[in-house]
């Protein structure tokens, strides 16, 4: 193995060298430094008789004097069902002072692309436990469904308490209690010391670590190495769904972190900007991680997506939540307006979407009144809302009593069935329950959405008044 002594040039996390011989893109690269330091990084271009390579653990320390090893082999994660139950890296070392990992394997951090041909609908029901979630933004095994939020709004709770809750609920059909396993895989990438201690205390406390494989990359953490964290996080989901027949849910926070650091790179390279600085390949790059969700036919296992990302400026036009949306199947948003109201969580469901939702519910699946409830009650609440900017303008006086009745709806929605605090794991009976009580405030009239089976089942003739003076109290 040659080992160079030719780095013509530092350029923030980026280090150039001189080479006479043919060096692989993405190859992993050793720099030995003059004090002994072996520092790891990865081939970021190559061309004839140079090479540009970015450093993992950041280029301080590195100078002309520095030794240069080129592996020979690309950069890949050691896997095995082991790393359940661990903390580690950005980089996938472990961190939590346990033993060392005796890897099954070692895969490439890349992935292979799921050949379209071979993938498998999404269509199986994942329970999250938060009644906006399961009821309204239903979430399937196999989809990728971000979650949209913006700087000090509680996502990061809301994260834990997905992360804590989420379950497969078993088939009936499969008396012999083997059912495939549930397994979350949780990547931070660029978050403080402090909401790391957060989420380390939360796992902990709960018992979801021992179901859980975490990787922390934190603020101070060397900004090239959050470009590999997902790519680390994907890799052991696609062997432990893939390969070891589990559901994994993987939960990436916060991917605006990511693309700063790929904004950081790019400059460094002195790239071409795109749209506010971003890289022009920054849709390719995303699509490359969020196409790693899924399933596939003939394998149990499925990869599901929760990215998290924090819109800067609250502006879902900005780069990085646009370019999310074009990728993924629907977006769940956090309010900062119901923030300010204490609702816990606080998802606005009217500009939230899971576009496999209607797939992953009814009959057979979750409930067969679950759709029309659903239906019934976004309508009702946009209706509610409208109808909230009329009152700033007339008074309430001023409205019908049917106008009055929506408006109590849209109230009580807001109170009873989105906030439930970040502790409370709601299953889906007690959700459509809860969507039930708030539909008996409105006449029956007023539900076209809904079946005329489902209302004589389950419409609550005296709950109607009950609830609307809880309401107006």
């Amino acid at each position: 193995m040659k080992e160079y002594q030719t780095i013509t040039e530092i350029s923030g996390p980026l280090v150039y060298a001189e080479v006479d011989e043919a060096i692989g893109y993405d190859e992993i690269v050793e720099i030995e430094t003059a004090q002994g330091d072996t520092l790891r990084g990865q081939v970021l271009e190559s061309s004839e008789g140079l090479v540009a390579i970015q450093v993992f653990e950041g280029t301080s320390g590195i100078d002309q004097n520095a030794s240069v090893r080129f592996l020979g082999e690309t950069m890949k994660m050691p896997v095995t069902e082991d790393l359940l139950g661990r903390v580690l890296d950005g980089s996938g070392r472990p961190i939590d002072g346990g033993p060392e990992i005796v890897p099954d394997e070692r895969q490439d951090i890349v992935g292979a692309a799921i050949n379209p041909y071979s993938r498998e609908y999404p269509e199986e029901f994942i329970e999250t436990g938060v009644s906006a979630i399961d009821g309204m933004n239903t979430l399937v095994r196999g989809q990728k469904l971000p979650i949209f939020s913006s700087s000090g709004q509680p996502h990061s709770e809301l994260a834990m308490q997905i992360a804590r809750q989420a379950s497969v609920p078993e088939e009936e059909e499969s008396g012999d209690g083997e059912g495939s396993e549930f397994a979350v895989i949780f990547g931070a990438m660029g978050i403080t010391q402090e909401e790391a201690n957060e989420f380390m205390q939360d796992f902990e406390r709960t018992g979801a670590l021992e179901r859980s494989v975490v990787f922390m990359n934190l603020a101070d953490d060397p900004a090239v190495e959050r470009t590999v964290t997902p790519r680390m996080v994907l890799t052991t989901a696609e062997y432990l769904a893939f390969e070891k027949d589990y559901h994994v849910l993987v939960i990436l926070t916060d991917m605006t972190n990511y693309c700063e650091a790929l904004r950081e790179i790019g400059a460094a390279r002195e790239e071409v900007p795109g749209r506010r600085g971003y890289p022009g390949y920054m849709y390719t790059d995303l699509a490359q991680l969020y196409e790693r969700a899924g399933r596939i036919e003939g394998r149990e296992g499925s990869v599901t997506q929760i990215p998290i990302l924090t819109m800067p400026g609250d502006d879902d036009t900005h780069p990085i939540p646009d370019l999310t949306g074009y990728i993924t199947e629907g977006q769940i948003y956090v309010d900062p307006d119901l923030n300010s109201q204490g609702l816990q969580p606080p998802v606005n469901v009217l500009p939230s979407l899971s576009r496999l939702m209607d797939d992953g519910i009814g009959e057979g699946l979750t409930r067969e009144d679950h759709g029309d409830v659903s239906d019934q009650m976004y309508a009702a609440y946009a209706e509610g809302e409208d109808l909230r900017d009329l009152v700033n303008i007339v008074g309430r006086e001023a409205l019908s009593e049917r106008d009055n009745k929506y408006l109590d709806f849209a109230d009580a929605f807001e109170t009873e069935f989105v906030d439930q605090g970040f502790d409370q794991n709601r299953d889906l009976e007690e959700t459509l329950e809860i969507g039930w009580d708030l539909l008996s405030m409105l006449p029956k009239e007023e539900l076209n959405r809904v079946d005329e089976e489902f209302i004589e089942t389950y419409y609550r003739e005296d709950d109607s008044e009950r609830k609307i003076v809880e309401a107006a109290d």
